[in-house]
Formats: structure tokens, sequence, C-alpha cells
């Protein structure tokens, strides 16, 4: 029996900040992942995708320019993207180790199970702890349809040695849409099947339908209000059956990629063992990120039902909420700042606050500002024709509530659009400051 003041499960963002700060303040340390460390974001997901992108937009940015003062639209090379990816990748799990290793902190490359309520089988070995953090992230949905581990995961597509000439994906989240660009753009035929009648359902449908324009002039097929029910193997590709409320349909594809969402890898931790309450969404926690039912037990990221968004920065914070409460005693609660979400398509779409109809809910009294502004200079200068936003601006304040956004680099403009919700900045003081022009943060002032 190996025993820790504090054991965590998962090395990523939430996991590797927790483990680090509790080990610096001379805590006994372990932390186990049966992938990789590094965690989701920094090898399967968010990084990895944005260098891809990267040579997505010089080919997108040539296209727009093309005769405007470029003669050729540059081709992408998938190997090269996917060599230049990996230099990033597999730098990360040695340089994470090395960092535990220097600050003492005990390091296991296993699944974990519970067996008490502060005791863990981490595989041939049995770990006891005071404190056990929950920091698994989550991972790809089972699709327990006829045929479903046919589907590759996300992690998959990031690896591809090659581009299938055709691909299918299953969801229309923000993994879906991201991937679908990437792949129609370096010359894929795509197809994207979702079961609701809106895709990216969690953000601001006026936004969203200027996405599902520019997805679909990007030659993607968008089908809505299928459900895939069975996937077929055939010679060298795949058959997927959708089935709608008027119709059955097949599609056919050389590869099919499950994008219907990722739940919290949580449900194969024995956690009834240990007396731990969850929910789908992850471990029931308190204010301090404790479980609810298991005083021994912390939670953070992805695993945590909390209500953070499921972004990396936000583990991070979750992570730090932990580890001070590990170190302390529970005395600092959990609080959330303006959280900017993007889906990093090309146009990129991006949202931070409040929706309308949640500013609604809340009984707030708004003024809302939404209009299509491909005729604004940016727009006309960069030959870009999706370019909108919608503002929610509370009428006694006169304080931004949300904000939500696509056109050219919106992933960077709704940062200060976060920073002004988050200090509270009155709708005149932006409407008076200066920023540097042309740039995309000067049509700030005219979006309120």
């Amino acid at each position: 029996m190996k025993n820790y003041d504090v054991f965590i499960i998962g090395s990523g963002m939430a996991g590797m900040t927790i483990a680090n700060k509790c080990a610096s303040k001379g805590l006994t340390v372990g932390i186990t992942d049966e992938l990789p460390y590094g965690g989701t974001c920094a090898l399967r997901g968010c990084d990895p995708k944005k260098v891809i992108i990267g040579a997505t937009e010089v080919r997108d940015f040539a296209k727009r320019l093309k005769g405007n003062g470029i003669d050729t639209i540059p081709k992408v090379n998938w190997k090269d993207i996917m060599a230049f990816k990996q230099s990033f990748v597999d730098e990360m799990p040695p340089k994470i180790e090395k960092g535990y290793k220097k600050n003492g902190i005990d390091t296991f490359h296993s699944s974990a199970k519970f067996l008490s309520e502060n005791t863990l089988e981490v595989g041939n070995d049995k770990v006891k702890a005071i404190k056990i953090v929950i920091a698994s992230g989550s991972k790809p949905r089972v699709l327990e349809f006829e045929g479903g581990h046919f589907a590759k995961s996300s992690a998959d597509f990031l690896n591809l040695a090659e581009l299938p000439k055709s691909l299918l994906f299953i969801g229309g989240g923000y993994i879906a849409f991201e991937f679908a660009h990437i792949a129609a753009r370096c010359g894929a035929e795509v197809t994207i099947v979702h079961r609701g009648e809106n895709p990216l359902e969690n953000f601001e449908q006026d936004i969203v339908k200027h996405l599902v324009s520019a997805t679909k002039e990007l030659g993607i097929k968008l089908i809505l209000n299928t459900d895939v029910t069975a996937i077929e193997k055939l010679d060298n590709q795949y058959r997927v059956k959708g089935k709608s409320q008027e119709k059955t349909e097949y599609f056919e594809a050389e590869a099919v990629f499950n994008s219907a969402g990722r739940p919290p890898a949580i449900f194969d931790l024995n956690l009834e063992k240990a007396n731990i309450a969850f929910t789908k969404k992850g471990v029931t926690i308190d204010k301090y990120l404790q479980s609810i039912s298991n005083p021994n037990i912390y939670a953070a990221g992805d695993a945590a039902d909390s209500e953070g968004l499921p972004l990396t920065p936000v583990a991070v914070l979750e992570g730090h909420t932990v580890a001070s409460n590990i170190i302390k005693g529970n005395s600092k609660e959990i609080s959330y700042p303006p959280m900017p979400t993007v889906v990093f398509t090309l146009p990129t779409m991006a949202s931070v606050g409040y929706s309308e109809s949640k500013a609604k809910a809340l009984n707030y009294n708004i003024q809302v500002n939404y209009k299509e502004v491909g005729n604004w200079f940016n727009a006309k200068r960069l030959n870009v024709e999706e370019y909108a936003f919608k503002t929610i601006i509370d009428v006694e304040t006169q304080t931004i509530l949300g904000a939500h956004l696509i056109g050219p680099h919106t992933e960077e403009t709704i940062n200060l659009f976060a920073m002004a919700i988050k200090t509270k900045m009155k709708v005149n003081d932006i409407r008076t400051m200066i920023f540097s022009y042309p740039t995309l943060a000067s049509d700030i002032p005219h979006m309120l």
C-alpha cells in the first residue's frame, strides 16, 4: 500500500495544476493517467487542432484575396501539417513528467478504480490518500447503435497519416464543425449528420445561421433532424444509416467520426465503492469543488458537474481552487469570471456572457444589437462574406451582458468583450475609447 496526502486521477491541466501546487507546499503527491501526460487539450484537442488550422487559414486567406493581389491558392500538404503538429505533441508528456519528478511527485501510468472511500487500485498498486482528486477529463460518447465501434474519435482525426477523400461526422457540435472545415479546405468531401433541428445548440442561433451559411458555401453537406442508427463496413468505405421523421437515408464515406459529445470520464472509476455522488455531467460537488457525499474527494475540470464550461482555462481555474482548499482547508469558493468560448472554424464564431434568451429569463431589461456587417471596411478589405454580431446590454447599468460574434479573428475580439463584462465597463466608456485603426477591435464601439 502506497500512502499520500493527495492523489490525483488525470494529468490534464486541472490535475497538473493541483499536483504541482500541492507538492510545492510540502504535501506528498501521486498522480496517474492511463494516457500520456498532458490531457486532451495539449495532446488530442485544442493545441494540435489549432496548429493544423494554421495551414488552412493561409489557404483561406489566399482564396479570399485571389484576384485582389494573390494569383494562386496554395495547397495544403497534410503530411507536413501532421509532422509539424506532432512536434508540439511529442515534447509535452516527457516535459510534464520531468516537472513532476523535479517536484517530488510520484507518477503512475495506469487506470484507477476506487476500492473504498480513500483507497484506489492503480494498475497493480494499491494507493491510499487523505484527499483524492478526480480530474480525469472527458472522452468520446459511446455510440451504442449497430456498428458504432466503426466511428473514429476526434483524436483519430488529429492523427490521420493521410486525409480520407470523404468524411462523415456524427453530431453537430463544435468538434464536427471545426474538423469538417479543416477537411473541406484540404480537399475532402465532408458530411455532418446532426440529430437536432439546429447545430451548435449552445450558441446564439442568430450567429450560428451565418456559420451554417459559410459551412454550406464551403461544400459541406449539413444534414439536420436525422439520427444515425447504424454504420456498416463496406469494402473501402462505410455506409451510415440515418433516420428522420420523413425517411431513412444512407450516406457513404471513407471515414466516419464520432463527434456526438464528450461525457465525463468517470463512469469506470467504481465511484459507488467510494460513496461518490455523480450525475451524467460529472462528480457532484459543492462551492469548494468537494464531493457532497465523500469529504475525501474533490473534482475539477470536465470530470466535475460544475458551472464551468468544458474549457482548458476553466480547468486551470478549478485546479487552483481545489489545490487551495486542500492546502488551507475549505476557504476558497469557486467563482467563474466571464468564460469566452470559440468555434475555430473559418470564419471563427465566438461567444461570452449571456445569450438573449438567458438574459430575458433572468429578467434583465435589455437592449439587443444584432447586425450583419459584411459592408464594414474590415470585412471588405479581407473579402469576408460572413461578419455579424449580437450584443446584449443591461439598460439599467449600461454594461454588457453578452457578446456573440462571427467573422475574422473573433477569437481575439471576444476577449476584449470578456474583459469589459468582468470589469463592468460602461458602454459609453467603451464607445469613447480610441482603438488602433484599422483593426478588428476598432469595430467594437460600433457593436454597442
